[in-house]
């Protein structure tokens, strides 16, 4: 079976790829488990003829290959109506490829996966949407369509997963609409990346937030609760991983609390250096106000670290088998509470932390594909 996937997701060439091609983030890492459950995979997307820029991971699975598009112009509502001129543009490379497949993915949200769910459901062909946002929240007319139009058609050859979990199903009006996982990390790194923590801060805390730099992930509480800590942990200090557009005002936050020498900020960086600041450090914080399913939670807790988080989307679920704490309340007197909580008894750190590492254990990138390749192929055999 040819599968092909539409995707939004900047990529760009790259020598050190079997593909020719590479682009960041947990994207390359699942095209390679999905391109194991076909014959062929080709990913349909923008390509950049720019630089690569920091956290390559090059592209690169099982008969996987890229079928490149020009890159989208403009931003925002700029970028929608500039979108049919862009689609003119490409329309040869989308109509051949879309016309080959056997199978199409449209991950969304994202306007060229928009395009290619809304012709392949036109077109008759087998389906496979996955709504890798919040599924919680719709704040734009965008964000409602791409709900409206997954609870309008899923069902039969129509598959349809959205990014997240809960006990409930995802749709009241659609029970075809099912949770998925998601996570970046195989099993084999999974046990690679654990580490047996002592849970000894006679010289201080290290603690870490990695996410997109933007309001609302909290970011700002973790950074103003460290003046509440540092009486009693002189040495306590914070990694600020990822880059967007709050960090300059979360740096006016450390310069007016005079916090120099205990914020680190060390933007986007490669997976691999990620996982490595994961293991070096004590604890993860991490009080955002909205999620989907957050891959990086689990990135932490298969390092062994325990996690404070709050009570959004599948994170009560993944902290609250003893992993760390849940936060009542999102503020800076409360995080620290919580992070002293952590830390006072060895033995309930230690704890956490091993429940940490098994919890994690259950969400391996092979389990990933394998929870999906079970689910299409019950949906397609029809």
């Amino acid at each position: 079976m040819r599968f092909v996937v539409f995707s939004h997701k900047k990529c760009w060439p790259s020598r050190a790829s079997a593909s020719g091609y590479a682009t960041d983030g947990g994207f390359p890492f699942q095209m390679r488990a999905l391109s194991e459950l076909f014959e062929a995979t080709t990913l349909v997307v923008p390509c950049s003829s720019t630089a690569a820029p920091k956290g390559e991971v090059a592209l690169t699975g099982q008969n996987i290959s890229v079928v490149p598009l020009t890159e989208p112009l403009g931003q925002g509502l700029s970028r929608k109506l500039a979108l049919p001129f862009w689609l003119v543009r490409n329309a040869a490379a989308f109509v051949r490829e879309m016309r080959r497949a056997d199978a199409v993915h449209a991950p969304i949200p994202g306007d060229i996966g928009t395009v290619g769910l809304v012709f392949a459901f036109l077109l008759g062909k087998r389906l496979f949407i996955r709504h890798c946002g919040n599924w919680f929240v719709q704040r734009t007319a965008a964000e409602r369509f791409w709900k409206w139009s997954m609870e309008r058609i899923a069902g039969g050859r129509n598959v349809a997963l959205a990014t997240g979990g809960a006990m409930e199903r995802p749709s009241k009006l659609n029970d075809s609409i099912r949770w998925i996982f998601s996570t970046s990390l195989t099993e084999k790194e999974l046990r690679s990346c654990s580490v047996d923590r002592e849970g000894n801060f006679s010289t201080g805390i290290r603690l870490i937030i990695v996410c997109r730099q933007e309001r609302g992930k909290g970011v700002d509480v973790v950074i103003q609760s460290l003046p509440l800590l540092l009486n009693r942990f002189p040495n306590c200090t914070l990694d600020v991983v990822g880059d967007g557009t709050a960090l300059g005002e979360l740096k006016n936050i450390c310069e007016a609390l005079d916090l120099n020498g205990h914020v680190r900020f060390h933007g986007k960086l490669h997976h691999d250096s990620v996982m490595s600041l994961l293991r070096q450090s004590d604890l993860f914080c991490y009080p955002s106000h909205s999620e989907g399913f957050p891959k990086v939670v689990l990135e932490a807790l298969a390092c062994g670290l325990p996690v404070i988080t709050t009570h959004v989307s599948v994170l009560p679920q993944l902290i609250g088998g003893g992993c760390g704490v849940l936060l009542d309340e999102t503020t800076p007197a409360a995080l620290a509470e919580a992070i002293e909580r952590c830390v006072a008894d060895k033995q309930v750190y230690q704890a956490m932390s091993a429940n940490a590492k098994q919890t994690a254990g259950q969400y391996s990138l092979e389990r990933w594909r394998d929870t999906i390749g079970d689910i299409l192929r019950t949906a397609w055999a029809q």
